[in-house]
């Protein structure tokens, strides 16, 4: 509901600012003289971002469940816990605004709808005041089903890898190497939580980015509205980059409209798990499951929560009852002791 008032909202808004939409009656609406188009610029942050979150899910995803000593284990903690929680969910928004730049109809659509300099200009203050407006936009539906779609792809990745990681700290605590203390665990814990802070540069160009996310086909689909928020405010950072808007100097607009309050608390909480996760394993068999459970399978949901994309569902374990044993969750709970006077 609130998605369909945005919206009306907005379109009214455009419309009354006269961003090349027809108007009523027999007058003639004025005339607006085109200008050549800019060029298509991302602001070199928005660059950093979106790199950081691709070396993120692809150096993350990677991590082998095939652990062969201690060594291995710290390597593999070390390697998921470099990037900033807040600069994953940051760079969500910012590969998805490059996947949407891939759409040529949705880009198309864009430079139709204003198509002078002064129009550019309104729309693009339009979408930082409300990106929602971004859907009114031919070809924006088309642009955020790949985009929903690829980013939950990267989501759905790296959750799976972090599931068969998590079934290795299982699988490998019959090896003497697993039970041993993990050395330096308050440092190893510190190292985590430095490494974590630290907003990264990626050593990605945007021609290799834009190249990444044209070469992806995601399977599915089409995704229907009503989408998420990141994908919304992916196409609005997209939609400001055609219209020339999401350079260097309009950082401001485009750092508001780069905040989706739900996706935060997710990659806040997933950060904070780690941290007690490591906090409290102390054999190296413990560290696995820190790094499969919420390094990887957490960060991996969080990522396919912001593709608005329907999420993972895991089986709580259920005990086998056994005829004449019933299991202590089935034992009838006692009445408390009264308290002597």
């Amino acid at each position: 509901m609130f998605q369909s008032k945005t919206l009306r909202s907005g379109l009214a808004a455009i419309a009354l600012a006269g961003l090349g939409l027809a108007a009523c009656g027999p007058e003639k609406p004025l005339a607006v003289a085109p200008s050549k188009p800019p060029e298509i610029s991302l602001a070199p942050k928005i660059i950093d971002q979106a790199g950081a979150y691709r070396n993120f899910i692809d150096r993350t995803s990677s991590i082998s469940p095939a652990f062969v000593d201690g060594s291995s284990v710290s390597k593999a903690v070390e390697a998921g816990s470099t990037i900033e929680s807040g600069q994953i969910m940051q760079g969500v928004m910012a590969y998805g605004a490059i996947v949407a730049l891939e759409d040529p109809a949705f880009v198309a659509g864009v430079r139709a709808q204003a198509i002078g300099e002064a129009q550019r200009l309104q729309l693009a203050e339009s979408l930082a005041a409300n990106p929602y407006n971004v859907l009114g936009i031919r070809g924006s539906g088309e642009a955020a089903s790949r985009v929903a779609l690829v980013l939950a792809e990267d989501g759905q990745r790296l959750y799976d890898a972090g599931k068969a990681v998590k079934q290795s700290a299982y699988d490998v605590q019959k090896q003497a190497w697993s039970k041993v203390e993990v050395a330096n665990r308050t440092e190893r814990l510190a190292n985590a939580k430095s490494l974590s802070a630290i907003f990264f540069d990626s050593s990605l160009s945007e021609a290799e980015l834009r190249a990444d996310a044209a070469a992806r086909r995601p399977a599915g689909g089409p995704v229907e509205a009503p989408y998420s928020q990141t994908v919304v405010r992916s196409l609005a950072v997209a939609a400001m980059a055609v219209l020339g808007q999401a350079g260097s100097m309009r950082n401001e607009n485009v750092s508001a409209v780069m905040q989706d309050p739900n996706i935060g608390s997710c990659a806040r909480m997933t950060k904070l798990n780690t941290n007690q996760c490591l906090a409290v394993s102390k054999p190296y068999y413990e560290d696995i499951f820190c790094l499969g459970q919420h390094i990887m399978m957490d960060s991996g949901r969080c990522v396919i929560k912001a593709s608005g994309q329907k999420e993972p569902y895991e089986p709580r374990f259920v005990p086998t009852v056994r005829p004449n044993k019933p299991t202590q969750a089935a034992a009838p709970a006692r009445k408390p002791a009264a308290k002597k006077k």
